[in-house]
């Protein structure tokens, strides 16, 4: 996963089937104002618990976008870099099996998908459960992301997981106490807000009573 030899910024291409910049115009109040926006697809997260184990599972996984967040932030730019420096590993996060919204599917069926390819669990769509749905990245998209919880057991495996084609996914296992100390530290882990929300949710609803 942190096997990254090169990193370079290049122009965002027309047909990019994942993010299309553009620019909104609206008059409030009187005055004509515009706003940035990127039109992205919407998503997917999923609480997975491992009864068995007693286990929640998340993933781990590279995100460029941490990576040049994290360079651009303490360098103020960023224009090549410096692996030395900064390792691939602050590009690293640990987060809820999710995915993108791209498929003539329903929401939850896309659900056990990611969780098959992402996690190895194999799980009828009647067991996973819809938590709640929000609109995330407020700023910049508006997309909404529709978060559901689903318990699992060591039964329900049905491979290792780590995700499909040239995905590079590694399957997490976390402890309740594990779990309760990430919540507590914040996002030392480049977690986003969907997952540590995610973890307060199970912890608020459905965690085991002496946890």
């Amino acid at each position: 996963m942190e096997n990254i030899t090169k990193i370079w910024l290049g122009p965002l291409p027309e047909d990019s089937p994942y993010v299309k910049p553009f620019r909104m115009y609206y008059v409030q109040n009187g005055v004509e104002k515009n706003w940035d926006l990127l039109k992205v697809h919407d998503s997917v997260a999923i609480v997975l618990f491992n009864t068995t184990r007693q286990k929640l599972v998340l993933v781990r996984q590279f995100r460029p976008a941490v990576y040049h967040g994290v360079i651009a932030s303490e360098k103020g730019g960023f224009d090549k870099a410096d692996l030395k420096a900064f390792p691939p590993s602050i590009g690293v996060t640990l987060e809820l099996c999710a995915g993108i919204v791209d498929k003539s599917m329903s929401w939850q069926e896309i659900a056990r998908e990611e969780m098959l390819e992402e996690c190895g669990y194999d799980v009828p769509v009647e067991r996973i459960e819809q938590v709640m749905v929000y609109r995330s990245g407020v700023g910049s998209s508006g997309a909404k992301q529709a978060m559901y919880y689903c318990e699992v057991t060591d039964a329900d495996k049905a491979h290792g997981g780590g995700g499909v084609d040239d995905e590079l996914i590694e399957v997490v296992e976390l402890s309740l106490e594990e779990a309760k100390r990430m919540v507590q530290q914040g996002a030392v882990n480049n977690s986003p807000p969907s997952c540590l929300m995610g973890l307060m949710w199970f912890f608020a609803n459905k965690a085991p009573s002496s946890a």
